[in-house]
C-alpha cells in the first residue's frame, strides 16, 4: 500500500534537506539500526525493545497505513534520521483518536525535525479523519513535555508508577493530548521561529 502525498521534501531550520516517506519493507534493517544507534537514555522508556529483531519483524508486519501509519525522515543516502508513527483504531469509541510516537537521531535533534515530523503526522491524521492526538511521555522527560506543550498539547492525565524503564525503575506516565485543529493553530504561531519548507 502507499500513502498519498509521499514522498515529500522537508528542510530543517539549519537548511538540511531530508525526504519524508512511509516505511517500506526494505527499511527493516535500516530502521533496526536507527533504533540501536539511539543512546540508551533515549530508549529508556520506549514501549517496546526496539533493538530486537523480533520487534522489527512484528512492527513491519503490523504496518497497514490505516491503523499503523509510520513515516521516516531520510537523508539523500537513505539514512534514517527520524521515525514517527500514528496508531489508531477503525472501530469503537476511540476511532477519532490517534496516538503519536516519535524518535529523532541525536545529531538531528534541536534542528526543528521533531516539529516537522509532528506536522507531517498531524497532516496524515487529518486525512484519516482523526480529531484528537495523544502522546505518552514519562514524567522526567521534561524536554519532551515542553516540546509537546509548545505544540498545543496539554497534560490530560498522570498515571502514577505506570511505567518501568529498561533498568526496572518505576516512573509516572504523563498523557499529553490536543485536538488536531488546535495543534495546527499552535504550530502556525511558531512560524516566526521555524517554518519548514515542504514540497510534494
Amino acid at each position: 500500500m502507499t500513502l498519498e502525498g509521499y514522498p515529500r521534501d522537508l528542510t530543517c531550520k539549519d537548511g538540511t534537506t531530508l525526504t519524508v516517506r512511509p516505511v517500506e519493507a526494505r527499511d527493516k534493517d535500516a530502521l533496526l539500526a536507527f533504533y540501536r544507534e539511539l543512546p540508551e537514555e533515549d530508549r529508556l522508556f520506549l514501549r517496546d525493545d526496539v533493538t530486537s529483531q523480533l520487534w522489527a519483524d512484528r512492527f513491519m508486519a503490523s504496518i497497514d497505513y490505516e491503523t499503523v501509519i509510520p513515516l521516516l525522515a531520510v537523508t539523500a543516502d537513505q539514512e534514517i534520521v527520524a521515525n514517527g508513527t500514528l496508531y489508531r483504531t477503525l472501530h469503537g469509541w476511540t476511532r477519532h483518536v490517534a496516538e503519536v510516537r516519535l524518535a529523532v537521531a541525536r545529531p538531528y535533534q534541536r534542528r526543528g525535525l521533531g516539529t516537522a515530523m509532528l506536522r507531517e503526522l498531524v497532516r496524515v491524521a487529518t486525512s484519516h479523519g482523526v480529531e484528537k492526538i495523544v502522546a505518552s511521555v514519562v514524567d522526567n522527560q521534561v524536554g519532551a513535555i515542553r516540546a509537546f506543550e509548545k505544540r498545543g498539547f496539554h497534560r490530560e492525565a498522570v498515571l502514577k508508577g505506570h511505567v518501568k524503564d529498561i533498568r526496572g525503575h518505576k516512573r509516572d506516565l504523563v498523557i499529553m493530548a490536543n485536538d488536531v485543529s488546535h495543534i495546527w493553530e499552535a504550530m502556525a504561531a511558531m512560524v516566526a521561529d521555524y517554518s519548514p519548507t515542504l514540497g510534494g
